[in-house]
């Protein structure tokens, strides 16, 4: 019997789903897994992240959980909010809700721009001292 090329990719998907998600990240998604842009793969290093108004923004990254973590991962979590604020302005209709998540971007972007900053005075530190 002779399988369409969907009918085995149906039959490779369903062998891979079954394997499931690790409980532990390995580093990289896992054939199969519905896993997208964030896991919790490892809850000590997460932060809760809010970005519906500009004090949602503000209060994510003043938090301690936030501040504790190293520069590299600040910039991974600004990079995150701002992504995700910059798609939900795009697809925003109301008029109100597009002013609301406007502000938010702009306090992000405007953040997001220091943190490349910093990271470019990392960079030259790093050169000095070697």
């Amino acid at each position: 019997m002779q399988l369409t090329e969907a009918q085995l990719r149906k039959i490779i998907r369903e062998a891979l789903l079954i394997e499931g998600d690790p409980p532990r990240g390995r580093g990289r998604k896992p054939p199969g897994s519905d896993r997208r842009l964030y896991t919790d793969e490892d809850p000590t290093d997460t932060v809760k992240v809010r970005f519906r108004t500009r004090a949602d923004v503000v209060a994510t990254l003043s938090k301690p959980s936030f501040r504790a973590k190293s520069h590299a991962r600040q910039s991974q979590i600004i990079n995150l909010i701002h992504q995700r604020l910059r798609v939900a302005h795009d697809r925003a209709k109301d008029p109100d809700t597009r002013r609301r998540l406007k502000r938010a971007l702009d306090y992000i972007t405007d953040r997001k721009e220091r943190s490349k900053e910093r990271t470019q005075q990392l960079k030259r530190r790093e050169g000095i001292k070697k």
